[in-house]
C-alpha cells in the first residue's frame, strides 16, 4: 500500500483522463489530511474523485438543510464519519440512566440522515463504524454492564450492520476491523490528536483512504471478478510433477495447513461469485490429479471455471482464460508463488492485478485477506452459480463447433426468455447487474440499489429485466431495460446486456419487446443514445444494426413501421405480465 506521501505525490498527476466520481466528506473532526490520502488513493484507482469537504462538525446541518453547500454539489457519494472519540466525549455528557440508549439514540439519527440523502440526492452514504475505545471505567465486567461504553460502542457497530441490510443506498467502511488489524496506536498519534483533532496517523491515513475508495469503485464498477491460480507451490506445497500427488503438502503434512486454509479463501469467494482459474506450466493430466483424488484437497476441478494447464508461458494462459469469460483484463487477479512468473505477467498484462505474494506460505493468505482485492457492494443468490453458468458457456461452444451454420446452432438451443418487471426478488441482481456491465452498456450509468427501487416505483419510467434459458441451463438474469417517457416518445434511459448472451439474438427479442410495449402504451417513438466508454465499444453499432435512424446526436426508431424482428428466443411471459 502506498504511503501518505505517495499518496499526496499522486495530486500531481494528471487525472483528466480517469472516471470522475464526486464525494462529499462530512465528518465530526478534522479531514484535511484524510482528504488527500483520498484523492490520491483514488488516483490509483483509476478515479478521478472530485471532493466537497464540509466545515468541521457540520454533519447534521449539512444533510438536513436542503440548501446546504452539499446539497448544491450534488454528489454522487457521501461519507459520514462519526469518530469514536468524540461520540465517547457525548456518551460521557449523558445522565447515568440514559446511557443503555446511547446506541440506538445515534443509530436513529444516522437512519434520519441516510433517509434525507436518499430522497434528495439519491446518494450512496458510506458510513465508517467505530473503533472500539476502552474507557477503562468496568474493565472485562463492561460487557455485563448495558449501560457502559464499552457495551454501547460495540452495540452500535452491530445495530449499523443491520441499518445497512435495511437502507440499500447505505454502505460501511469497516474502520474497527482495520484498528484490530493494525493495533489502536497505529491508527491514532495521540500528541497530534489532542493539539489538531486529526485522529489518524499519517500511516494510518492511506489504509482509511483505501477502505473508502475501494467502495466507491466498487459500486462504480472497478471491481475484481476472477482469481486466476498457480498451482505448484501455490495451491500445495511441492511440485506435483516430481514429486507425485501423495508427498505434495496440503492439508496436515508439513505447512499444508497454510495452503488447505488458501483454497479454503477461494472456495468461499468462489461461492460468493467470484470465478476462479487456473494458470499452470504442468501437464494437463498431471495437474488435475490432486483434485480428482487427494483426500485433503478443498477445491475441486468443478470449482474452476476455466482449468488451464499447459506448457504455454503464462500471459498466454490467462489471455486465453480472459478470451473464455470475456471480461477485462483489470477485473483479474493473478497469484503465483514465483517472483519471475509475477513479472512476466506485470510487463506483459499490466492492468492484470498481480499481488506480491510474501516469501513464506503461511503468510500468503494474511496478506492476500489485508489487500481487500475483491470489495463487493452487493451480494445475490445468483452469484454463486456464475462458475456452473461459465462450464454451461463452455459446453455450448462444443455444441456450436458441431453445426454448419450459425441459424442451426441458435435454433438447436432451445432459448426461453422471461420479461418481467422490477420486484423485490430481481431487483437485487438489476441493481447489481447496473454496476458490472461495462461491455454492453449503452450508456454506462451506474445507478445505485437505492435508486433502482426509485426508477420501479417512478410513474416516468417502464422498467424491465429479462432472464434467458435454454437446453443446456440457465443463464439467470441477463439483461435490465430502463424505459423514460419523454413527451410523445419513449426514451431508452438504461439497456444492458451480459456479455454471456451476446450473439444469442437476445438484442433483437429485446426490441421487440420494447416496441410492443410502446405500442400499448401509445408511443410513437423510441429514442436511443450510445455514450462511448472505454469499455463499450462492442455496443457502438447497436442501434444502427437494429435499425435506428441517427438524429440530434441520438438514435430513434419509428414504431408504426416496424417489423418484428426473426430471433431464436421464444418469448415465456409478456412484459409485465401483460
Amino acid at each position: 500500500m502506498s504511503t501518505f506521501a505517495e499518496l499526496k505525490r499522486n495530486l500531481k498527476k494528471d487525472f483528466s483522463q480517469l472516471k470522475g466520481v464526486r464525494l462529499a466528506v462530512l465528518a465530526d473532526s478534522a479531514t484535511q489530511l484524510w482528504v488527500q490520502a483520498l484523492r490520491g488513493s483514488g488516483y490509483e484507482s483509476g478515479l478521478n474523485i472530485e471532493i466537497y469537504e464540509a466545515d468541521y462538525d457540520q454533519i447534521e446541518r449539512q444533510i438536513l438543510d436542503t440548501s446546504s453547500e452539499l446539497h448544491r454539489f450534488k454528489p454522487r457519494f457521501v461519507l459520514v464519519f462519526y469518530a469514536a472519540e468524540k461520540l465517547l466525549a457525548r456518551f460521557q455528557e449523558l445522565p447515568l440512566d440514559a446511557r443503555a440508549g446511547f446506541a440506538e439514540g445515534h443509530i436513529d439519527t444516522l437512519r434520519q440522515l441516510v433517509d434525507v440523502l436518499g430522497q434528495h440526492l439519491a446518494a450512496t452514504v458510506i458510513c465508517t463504524n467505530y473503533p472500539e475505545i476502552d474507557d477503562g471505567v468496568f474493565g472485562s465486567f463492561a460487557n455485563k454492564v448495558s449501560s457502559s461504553w464499552v457495551y454501547q460502542i460495540r452495540k452500535a457497530n452491530f445495530q449499523l450492520m443491520d441499518l445497512a441490510q435495511s437502507v440499500p443506498n447505505l454502505l460501511v467502511s469497516d474502520l474497527s476491523l482495520l484498528c484490530s488489524q493494525l493495533g489502536r496506536d497505529a491508527m491514532t498519534d495521540r500528541k497530534i490528536a489532542i493539539t489538531t483533532d486529526l485522529l489518524f496517523s499519517i500511516d494510518f491515513l492511506p489504509v482509511a483512504a483505501r477502505s473508502v475508495v475501494d467502495i466507491v469503485a466498487a459500486a462504480s464498477g472497478r471491481f475484481k471478478k476472477c482469481l486466476v491460480l498457480d498451482l505448484d507451490n501455490t495451491l500445495w506445497g511441492g511440485v506435483i510433477g516430481d514429486d507425485g500427488v501423495e508427498a505434495i503438502e496440503i492439508g496436515g503434512l508439513g505447512v499444508g495447513a497454510a495452503y488447505s486454509q488458501l483454497q479454503r479463501w477461494a472456495k468461499e469467494l468462489k461461492n460468493r461469485g467470484v470465478l476462479l482459474a487456473v494458470s499452470s506450466k504442468n501437464d494437463p493430466r498431471v495437474a488435475a490429479e490432486p483434485f480428482q483424488v487427494h483426500p485433503d484437497m478443498v477445491l475441486r476441478l468443478d470449482d474452476f471455471a476455466v482449468f488451464c494447464a499447459s506448457w504455454e508461458n503464462k500471459v498466454d494462459n490467462i489471455r486465453h482464460i480472459q478470451s473464455i469469460l470475456e471480461i477485462g483484463f483489470d477485473s483479474m487477479v493473478f497469484v503465483d508463488d514465483d517472483p519471475a512468473e509475477r513479472e512476466i505477467v506485470r510487463r506483459n498484462l499490466p492492468d492484470v492485478c498481480v499481488p506480491e505474494l510474501p516469501d513464506d506460505p503461511a503468510l500468503y493468505l494474511p496478506y492476500l485477506q489485508r489487500l481487500n482485492l475483491f470489495e463487493t457492494t452487493s451480494s445475490t443468490a445468483e452469484d454463486g452459480a456464475r462458475t456452473r453458468q461459465v462450464r454451461e458457456e463452455g459446453r455450448r461452444r462444443e455444441l456450436k463447433a458441431t453445426f454448419a451454420t450459425e441459424e442451426e446452432f441458435l435454433r438447436s438451443l432451445e432459448m426461453t426468455a422471461e420479461v418481467e418487471p422490477l420486484t423485490a426478488f430481481n431487483l437485487p441482481r438489476v441493481a447489481q447487474l447496473i454496476q458490472r456491465s461495462s461491455q454492453f452498456n449503452l450508456r454506462t450509468i451506474r445507478y445505485s440499489e437505492d435508486e433502482v427501487h426509485r426508477i420501479a416505483r417512478s410513474p416516468h419510467h417502464l422498467p424491465f429485466a429479462v432472464s434467458l434459458t435454454d437446453r443446456l441451463g440457465s443463464y439467470g438474469l441477463v439483461s435490465v431495460v430502463f424505459l423514460e417517457r419523454a413527451g410523445d416518445a419513449l426514451f431508452i434511459d438504461t439497456w444492458l446486456m451480459s456479455c454471456r448472451v451476446l450473439r444469442r439474438g437476445l438484442e433483437s427479442f429485446v426490441l421487440n419487446a420494447l416496441v410492443d410495449r410502446a405500442r400499448r402504451e401509445g408511443y410513437a417513438t423510441i429514442v436511443g443514445e450510445y455514450v462511448p466508454t472505454k469499455k463499450n465499444e462492442l455496443a457502438k453499432d447497436h442501434y444502427k444494426t437494429l435499425g435506428f435512424y441517427p438524429r440530434d446526436g441520438r438514435w430513434h426508431l419509428d414504431v408504426r413501421d416496424y417489423e418484428l424482428r426473426t430471433t431464436f428466443v421464444h418469448s415465456k411471459v409478456l412484459p409485465h405480465g401483460e
